[in-house]
């Protein structure tokens, strides 16, 4: 006899569901024992879709496909001195803080879908979080392939794993990752899976992917695009995430509801990095931040939260803040970094005079009433060759770990300051989201690393700020931080292309 041809369903079906085991000397509790612990309600595990029925043959034939196209455009990116065709040397610095900052946390999300995945007790969760942990991998290392041709030709590429877990302003991404991880499997998927998968990755992959295209990084712009067919999976199993666990019982939705409210604000707070990037860091700009977030939050989150409303599910807390944020985030940001630019291992500088028109045209309520005149008196400053680096280390927030410069909405001139009492002790907040969410789990965020609490205590390497930088972030000082316009950085992008600093222009003609 001839054996039946089976259907696509059928095959999806043995090769994923079918490969369920029995258990028949544990109890089920025993194998899963964090399933039931954050109070989340399971009735039936059949009832879980799986959006793309990729099996594992198809899954490496698909990825295999993709990496032969993609790294043949690495190849010809290399060999054809593609870096010496970016439009502005200050555009690699958005490169260097998308591979110390976001990069790692791919890694962190692979390894968080792995462990997480072997939490659950129905196989299509299990199979589901495997595809997103293989897939969280792949984008590491396409990323670091990537960017690793500009670690040949620019500083401040070469320790990124080791500046990852050390860095003061990389403590934010990590953190939020930590965070993460630490909690339990359902509220890991609800925080990744969902609330940055599915809400915030567009505000995160489009706009740096965008302003690669536009900036001539066409390494960087390829693996986006190579990402983007993962992505759109990995969006839909965050929808689905929300779906099954608010079908499975009514008890779920007050748990599910407090855990987008705090994601969704810790997600946010990270994107602060890609706010700055946008605004300042893109030589040839695509957008503003705040277009970008009125387009791929607001107007995405409105409609997806008014689908989730059949469930109980409302927009979340601290929306109404992010929104009102929107026209002063990325300026906010960036001149914290023009701050500690000595502190950081990427080169900051003032926005010329077209690029502050741009910001102005961009941001007619805001820009030149608060933020202008603060960078017109810093450029005079440098003029007068005293460039302003801040000398004292600053408050962080407890929860987001940035530093204490975001401000008021009410009164945009005053910084935002809350604070919360705990055993005696007292916590500092940059937020109201940031300190409601201490406040719920007080005994978790007590126990944060925080950098400049570190350093007092003589945890970084040394009493001296020589020693933290150099010693124990192991940045090259001097190469790696500090202003761009001096930097050995514009030096070379100035060698390859016959070009001469503007002050030696001025000398020349005076």
């Amino acid at each position: 006899m001839t054996s039946k041809k089976l259907n696509m369903k059928e095959k999806y079906s043995l090769l994923t569901r079918d490969l369920e085991w029995e258990y028949s000397y544990r109890d089920y509790e025993e194998i899963f024992k964090q399933e039931s612990f954050e109070g989340i309600k399971i009735t039936d595990w059949s009832k879980w879709e799986d959006p793309f029925r990729l099996t594992m043959d198809s899954y490496w034939k698909y990825q295999a496909e993709k990496e032969k196209k993609l790294y043949a455009i690495f190849d010809a990116f290399a060999q054809n001195n593609g870096q010496q065709n970016v439009t502005d040397a200050r555009y690699v610095n958005a490169i260097k803080l998308f591979l110390t900052g976001v990069s790692p946390l791919e890694y962190q999300a692979y390894n968080g879908f792995a462990h997480t995945g072997r939490q659950f007790g129905g196989v299509g969760a299990r199979v589901a979080c495997q595809m997103q942990a293989l897939d969280e991998l792949r984008h590491v290392q396409t990323q670091i392939h990537a960017m690793s041709h500009y670690n040949k030709h620019f500083d401040g590429f070469q320790d990124f794993p080791h500046m990852h877990d050390r860095v003061w302003y990389l403590s934010v991404p990590k953190s939020f990752f930590d965070d993460a991880r630490s909690a339990g499997p359902f509220e890991f998927m609800v925080a990744i899976g969902f609330s940055f998968e599915y809400v915030l990755t567009n505000l995160l992959f489009v706009p740096f992917m965008s302003g690669a295209a536009y900036n001539g990084d066409m390494a960087t712009v390829t693996f986006g695009f190579s990402a983007q067919s993962d992505e759109a999976r990995h969006m839909t199993l965050g929808l689905e995430i929300i779906k099954f666990l608010l079908e499975q019982h009514p008890d779920n939705v007050p748990i599910v509801q407090r855990w987008i409210n705090k994601w969704l604000w810790r997600g946010y707070r990270v994107l602060t990095l890609v706010a700055m990037m946008m605004d300042y860091m893109l030589p040839n700009k695509v957008m503003s931040w705040q277009e970008s977030f009125e387009v791929y939050f607001e107007e995405a989150a409105t409609s997806l939260f008014k689908d989730l409303a059949r469930y109980g599910i409302e927009m979340p807390d601290y929306a109404a803040d992010a929104i009102a944020e929107k026209e002063h985030l990325s300026h906010q940001a960036w001149s914290i970094f023009y701050n500690y630019g000595h502190a950081a291992a990427f080169h900051t500088w003032m926005p010329t005079d077209q690029e502050m028109d741009w910001l102005s045209e961009k941001y007619p309520n805001t820009f030149d009433k608060y933020y202008r005149p603060r960078y017109e008196k810093w450029r005079e400053m440098e003029e007068a060759g005293e460039r302003f680096y801040n000398p004292t280390l600053p408050m962080l927030c407890q929860t987001c770990q940035i530093p204490m410069g975001f401000t008021d909405m009410e009164n945009p001139t005053m910084t935002s300051y809350r604070q919360s009492v705990y055993d005696g002790e007292r916590y500092n907040f940059c937020s109201n989201g940031c300190k409601d969410i201490f406040d719920y789990e007080p005994e978790k965020y007590v126990q944060a690393w925080l950098p400049v609490h570190q350093i007092y205590q003589g945890n970084c390497g040394g009493a001296e700020m020589e020693d933290v930088l150099g010693e124990y972030y192991r940045i090259n000082l001097g190469t790696d931080n500090l202003d761009f316009h001096g930097s050995p950085d514009e030096a070379r992008w100035n060698a390859w292309h016959n070009l001469q600093p503007a002050e030696d222009k001025l000398k020349k003609a005076s």
